[in-house]
């Protein structure tokens, strides 16, 4: 069923959307967007607190004299390793979780994932005075903990997301993401400056923990399992779903169709293009802002969140229009996808480039929180995209793009660290630049080869054709 077929439907329920706890759907996007919020608030406080660890401290000494320190002294590749060394761990699990969520239960494993990484965060600091190499091995096994959640979390919006709430429920989900990114960015360099930059580790990683208590008691995985759920709702949901619903146990995934779809590789290439670029900002906006524009560790942490503070609030406007335009049968489903990613693309090419030129404070930092702000429309395409193509194999294929999304994460880090050896202005323009030709190559792919449409390959599909030959067939049967 489309979106504006599954718009005429009634979920019962006589309570503005608002209200979320009226309805289970969206007290399951709530809790995903606490979910996510805490990833990130484990995923970022490493870019924030790695400033206050490497940064020279001034300390007088008892006959007077004045002298620099720092608890570590990592060169800018040893921290560029550092900071990547997440996304080893990130790829490792991408397709795996995809393939396993319907198997173990994707809210199982979207839970454990939380768990794992901030168990892991507590275990942070200790690990830090081990050395570098020790700090690493933890970012890895928080990477592989986390890789699981977007490919399990499509898992999920398959079995819950009507077609015509499913742009603005998974950008619901995904805003914390960046509320999760503005705290972290925030608390950590309050926490930093305040307390310690251990006290970063120990406050975020007990916020997951609690965290998973609350899901576990309160999420299940489809709305048949739900005792909560009104029968009303329940029914909806199932019939604008329609045949998407089935035993996962029996799904077989047409990896040959997927791998050499059109469709799948546009949203492989935009996922590649924009992480190249948010991957980027997200993990060294701070450094660059103390490198290029000298702002202190607890102002720049301050000044990097705001671009995800306006990107949280646009989440949620581009989820609604993406709805809304195909409701009201504005733009089909191919082009609200196609326009609004490639919208996002251009603009942040643009104002990336125009941020480096200027190279200037304010005017830098505007088109910096832009660029991150429209990076919303992109999410709003490339990342829905998979559940339109096949909905019961969206997991496998979010799992195969963020891997490639996954890779960006890895490089762009490193390359900027080779970039930047002298941490000048004039060497982190080139970071820019090439962030900006990445977004255009995306802007290209995913215009020409993009679709919103269920695909010929698709499970869905194929048992569409399957009960029309045998309803063909037992007409004809009858007819003899």
């Amino acid at each position: 069923m489309d979106a504006l077929a599954s718009s005429k439907l009634s979920d019962g329920i006589d309570a503005p959307l608002w209200m979320f706890w009226k309805r289970r759907r969206y007290v399951v996007v709530v809790m995903a967007f606490l979910g996510f919020m805490n990833l990130y608030l484990t995923r970022v406080n490493l870019s924030v607190a790695i400033v206050a660890m490497t940064e020279n401290r001034t300390v007088v000494g008892e006959d007077g004299s004045v002298a620099f320190e720092r608890d570590f002294d990592w060169s800018s590749s040893v921290q560029g390793y550092v900071l990547s060394s997440f996304f080893y761990g990130y790829l490792v699990t991408q397709i795996p979780g995809g393939m396993l969520a319907a198997r173990l239960g994707a809210t199982n494993m979207f839970g454990t994932g939380v768990a794992g990484t901030s168990i892991l965060a507590l275990l942070t600091p200790l690990a830090s005075y081990g050395g570098a190499g020790w700090v690493i091995a933890i970012r890895v096994l928080q990477g592989m903990f986390q890789g699981v959640s977007f490919p399990v979390m499509h898992e999920v919006f398959a079995k819950w997301a009507p077609p015509c709430e499913r742009s603005r429920m998974v950008m619901l989900s995904f805003a914390g993401i960046y509320v999760g990114t503005i705290v972290s960015n925030l608390v950590s360099g309050i926490l930093a400056e305040a307390l310690s930059w251990e006290s970063i580790f120990y406050v975020f990683g007990a916020d997951g923990c609690l965290w998973y208590v609350a899901w576990a008691v309160m999420i299940r995985r489809t709305p048949q399992e739900d005792r909560f759920i009104t029968v009303k709702e329940k029914e909806f949901i199932m019939q604008s779903l329609g045949n998407t619903e089935g035993p996962a146990e029996k799904v077989k995934h047409p990896w040959k169709s997927i791998l050499s779809s059109s469709a799948v590789i546009a949203c492989v290439t935009a996922n590649f293009c924009n992480n190249w670029g948010f991957y980027n900002m997200l993990t060294l906006l701070p450094t660059f802002l103390k490198d290029a524009l000298h702002f202190e560790t607890q102002s720049s942490g301050i000044i990097a969140a705001l671009p995800y503070l306006t990107m949280s609030i646009m989440l949620g406007v581009a989820g609604y229009l993406a709805d809304w335009f195909q409701i009201k049968g504005i733009m089909t489903t191919t082009q609200v996808r196609r326009n609004f990613n490639c919208l996002s693309f251009i603009s942040q090419a643009v104002f990336l480039t125009t941020g480096a030129i200027l190279l200037d404070t304010i005017p830098t930092i505007i088109c910096i929180t832009i660029a991150i702000t429209m990076g919303a429309f992109a999410l709003t395409g490339y990342a829905v995209n998979h559940l339109d193509l096949s909905p019961k194999s969206a997991g496998v294929m979010m799992g195969l793009s963020n891997s490639f999304g996954t890779a960006a994460g890895i490089g762009s880090p490193i390359l900027t660290g080779y970039l930047t050896p002298n941490k000048t202005g004039e060497e982190w323009k080139m970071v820019f630049y090439v962030a900006s030709a990445i977004h255009m190559v995306g802007f290209v792919v995913y215009w020409f080869w993009a679709s919103g449409e269920l695909q010929p390959w698709s499970i869905e599909m194929q048992e569409r054709r399957t009960r029309e030959r045998k309803g063909y067939e037992n007409k004809a049967s009858v007819e003899d």
